[in-house]
């Protein structure tokens, strides 16, 4: 079943963020102090993942036209109407914090090389390995950030499936048109974008800045193509 492993990433969640709404009763300077601990972490992770980059070039370049398409896509005002929108179906009473919950875990979640790769392997392979390590991670973080940020940390299980069971289900295709140097060549350059995002996420969190991650998320795809596009080109010219 190559769909297991993201099932039971999405149930590490979802497990993870209702046993976090046991724990919202901790005082509030804990969990501010909590969450800074994590946003520092999450910057953290993020610098060791732009390091993977081999072309400087191809993450500025994915950072910068990503932007640009995802400012004028909306993506991050739209990912926003959504967790409004399920904070009225849930009939919340502090406004944004479903939505807060809700856009922040699922960058954090659908950010980053574990998935892909994971996700990937369980298509290929129907090795579930990468996505059970990586359901323990997301699972005890969503303890915490639903401890934090509301129980719209839950809803973040949805896109985490949508994702990553996508990613499985065309791995066969994947792999018969990438080889597996080339499939290594953009999974780092997609990593180390990708790196980028989850310090954003970090200074976010911190809220030292508002910056909006989600309009960021095209340079990902852009990173992709980018890498067997400078190949082509350098074959071509050579």
């Amino acid at each position: 079943m190559f769909l297991l492993g993201t099932l039971v990433n999405t149930l590490a969640i979802a497990a993870g963020a209702l046993l976090g709404r046991l724990l919202s009763g901790i005082p509030e300077s804990i969990r501010q102090t909590v969450m800074q601990g994590i946003a520092l972490a999450v910057i953290v992770l993020g610098v060791k993942m732009s390091l993977d980059t081999n072309n400087i070039l191809i993450m500025i370049v994915s950072i910068v036209l990503g932007s640009i398409i995802g400012e004028l896509m909306g993506i991050d005002k739209n990912l926003n109407r959504l967790g409004q929108w399920l904070e009225k179906k849930m009939g919340g009473n502090r406004q944004g914090t479903i939505a807060t919950g809700f856009v922040t875990a699922t960058l954090v979640y659908c950010i980053g090389a574990m998935g892909v790769l994971g996700s990937l392997d369980s298509g290929l392979r129907n090795n579930h390995d990468i996505l059970y390590t990586k359901s323990m991670l997301d699972g005890l973080s969503a303890i915490i950030f639903s401890s934090t940020l509301g129980i719209g940390v839950i809803f973040s299980a949805i896109p985490v499936f949508l994702y990553q069971g996508t990613i499985a289900l065309l791995a066969t295709q994947i792999n018969s048109l990438v080889s597996p140097a080339m499939l290594e060549a953009i999974l780092a350059e997609v990593t180390a974008v990708g790196g980028l995002m989850i310090i954003a996420i970090g200074i976010n969190i911190l809220e030292l800045r508002k910056i909006n991650v989600a309009n960021m998320l095209p340079a990902l795809v852009i990173a992709a193509v980018s890498v067997p596009l400078v190949e082509w080109l350098d074959t071509f010219f050579k």
